[in-house]
């Protein structure tokens, strides 16, 4: 895949999305019917397998290279006090993301996840969304495309997340151009605005969408215009790892603006992914469910940074070992139960 792909290009990705393998699915559901405990006891868990049997087309779904990717991006937003910290944050983030020291690295160490963060240019913020668009056409395809290559070197689990000051308000305004109704419904309180931010936040959102409305009828258009270039960046690496049939566990409320533009162009874009948690962004919720993606798990969140994708993908990788480790009832000699 390279990047510096036009809309067009793009666009006819989603005319060629590979099936789920039904034959892995069923292979895997009677596996799991076989494994000594009763029909359905590890509840959540036995989906999980089987979502990760489907897209990889395995009876036996394996992580062995799972992989945390994280989008750094900068916003000219910001400079309307749409947040509760300055841009010089990003720099300041990235420094801890190398050195080990934030949440991710504790993370990633607890479940041997692999960790790569990606500077998508946060010494240049994107244009402010309330007065011009982010990004033009041609930089939102290179970024896309840039995305697209988070994936190689064989990741077989693709764990999204990003970080980028201030970026709540582009993907609050995403939503409201995707799927319609006030501002203030999709603005929540991100990194901790108080009354005051969250207002100049809501206004910000209203600004950009009355500028950008005669071109947001397009799910491209809303996401070069409203967007950044993180999220435009994981809407590329989920794109991907569809196209490469590679499971994808979406972090919170700014990754999944990413998810909800592909799901836009096409709903079958996004079946390949799982909700890694619902965040504490108010409207996170409502966007999972339109997403028809249930969080597998519900903590509180609202660090982004991939945290509560890694958290999940915790789980994943415990219900594989259960679904490949566990013996059969013939192979342990357990008698089944009496119909």
């Amino acid at each position: 895949m390279h990047t510096g792909l036009p809309f067009d290009d793009i666009r006819a990705l989603f005319l060629h999305l590979p099936e789920p393998d039904g034959n892995a699915a069923l292979a895997a559901a009677e596996r799991e019917n076989q494994l000594i405990k009763p029909r359905g006891a590890l509840g959540r868990l036995e989906a999980i397998s089987a979502h990760i049997a489907t897209w990889q087309g395995k009876a036996r779904p394996i992580v062995n290279r799972p992989l945390v990717a994280i989008f750094a991006g900068s916003h000219g937003v910001a400079a309307k006090g749409v947040s509760a910290y300055p841009s010089e944050v990003n720099a300041a983030m990235l420094a801890s993301f190398s050195a080990g020291h934030a949440a991710i690295n504790q993370i990633c160490k607890t479940f041997d996840l692999g960790l790569k963060v990606f500077d998508l240019a946060i010494a240049m913020p994107t244009a402010d969304i309330t007065e011009a668009a982010a990004l033009e056409e041609a930089a939102c395809a290179a970024t896309i495309g840039f995305g697209m290559e988070a994936i190689a070197n064989g990741t077989d689990l693709l764990c999204l997340g990003e970080m980028g000051i201030g970026n709540t308000t582009p993907a609050a305004a995403i939503y409201a151009a995707l799927y319609g109704g006030p501002a203030v419904d999709w603005v929540g309180r991100g990194t901790g605005v108080d009354d005051a931010g969250h207002a100049r936040k809501v206004a910000a959102v209203e600004q950009a969408l009355a500028l950008h409305r005669d071109h947001l009828r397009d799910p491209l258009e809303v996401l070069r215009r409203l967007g950044g270039r993180e999220i435009a960046a994981m809407a590329g690496a989920i794109l991907a790892a569809r196209m490469e049939r590679v499971p994808v566990i979406l972090d919170g409320y700014v990754a999944t603006a990413a998810a909800a533009v592909l799901h836009a162009v096409n709903p079958l874009s996004t079946a390949h992914c799982l909700a890694g948690h619902c965040s504490a962004e108010g409207a996170h919720a409502r966007v999972l469910d339109k997403l028809g993606l249930a969080p597998i798990l519900d903590l509180g969140l609202r660090l982004g940074e991939g945290s509560g994708a890694a958290l999940a993908a915790g789980i994943v990788k415990a219900a594989l070992a259960c679904h490949n480790g566990m013996a059969t009832f013939a192979e342990a000699a357990v008698p089944e139960k009496r119909n």
